[in-house]
């Protein structure tokens, strides 16, 4: 009787055992659920030196202390070059600028066959398509115009350029905007010393780049009004435009406060970004639901610097 009570038990205990293990091995599955997602990612050495190979190896991306898996590395050549890129002009810089627009239709003359253009103004927090994309590029070209010196009603870069990325058309290229402005969030009356704390439109706009992909150039040119007088909002608007290239991955040009002397030394060093882009896919873990998920690409290949936005926007899991 005793025998049959202590087989029983020990019985109970290794199926108690199996389940325990059963449940611990689906919760770990769970928890390591993946998906994979893309993210265009820039590399950069210094300007007198070679850019070496860099393979899938190379690169580490990591969700804090956790790395995760890459799954994909290709250059954004050949078939893999395919790119939107939009010239996005606000409306309420100096009628000055037009002593770059010739610049301006050099750069977009210049660009590949696989690089569809885009032009555009800021004004009343939207965009007035001046061309859409096409790989037409002298008519890109010839889309561009003096900018109107008025912001309108309501004007904010940030605004605007949101409202051209909840527009862009679906496509599996590269999506890029070069931002000319001077940053300034008009449709806010300034926000004087408050600005160099936050602000809601930059932090909006940097959200909705990150989740739809987008990289964000800007160059820095004066704009009009007693804003643009105004020293703080003037370093504001830089900071604004500083902030939204660096968390989506781009790059950011200016000469202090002043007028650039030429946009060329500019465009050249956004073409050799341009060309110099890779397509980096990797497992991201999946929750309940859709979120941008901070993540840090980095390199130990000396000499290498890699650009990239801050988050990447990851599905629910199904």
């Amino acid at each position: 009787m005793q025998s049959r009570t202590v087989s029983g038990f020990c019985s109970a205990l290794i199926m108690a055992a199996a389940i325990l293990i059963v449940v611990s091995a689906n919760a770990q599955e769970t928890s390591t659920a993946t998906v994979p997602v893309r993210m265009t990612v820039t590399a950069s050495v210094p300007s007198d030196k070679r850019m070496p190979d860099l393979s899938q190896q190379d690169i580490m991306v990591k969700q804090g202390k956790q790395r995760l898996k890459v799954t994909g590395w290709v250059p954004a050549q050949g078939t893999r070059a395919g790119l939107d890129l939009f010239i996005l002009i606000d409306d309420a810089s100096n009628p000055s600028l037009g002593i770059h627009l010739d610049d301006l239709k050099a750069f977009i003359n210049s660009q590949p066959s696989t690089t569809s253009v885009g032009v555009g103004y800021m004004r009343n927090a939207t965009v007035q398509i001046a061309q859409n994309f096409t790989t037409d590029h002298d008519a890109a070209a010839k889309a561009l115009r003096l900018p109107l010196g008025s912001p309108g009603a309501f004007g904010s870069p940030y605004l605007s350029v949101i409202d051209l990325m909840k527009r862009w058309p679906a496509s599996e290229n590269r999506r890029e905007v070069l931002m000319i402005t001077d940053g300034i969030d008009r449709a806010r009356r300034g926000l004087g010393w408050r600005g160099l704390y936050t602000n809601p439109d930059v932090d909006s706009a940097n959200d909705v780049a990150m989740r739809t992909g987008t990289i964000i150039h800007t160059i820095y040119t004066p704009g009009m009004g007693r804003l643009y007088r105004n020293y703080w909002d003037a370093t504001n608007g830089q900071m604004g435009i500083a902030k939204l290239s660096d968390v989506t991955g781009g790059e950011s040009y200016f000469l202090g406060l002043q007028t650039p002397v030429s946009f060329a030394p500019y465009l050249d060093q956004l073409q050799t970004v341009l060309g110099n882009q890779y397509l980096l896919t990797f497992a991201a873990p999946v929750g309940k639901k859709a979120q941008l998920q901070n993540v840090t690409i980095s390199t130990e290949v000396a000499g290498v610097e890699l650009a990239a936005a801050d988050a990447v926007w990851v599905p629910a899991a199904q």
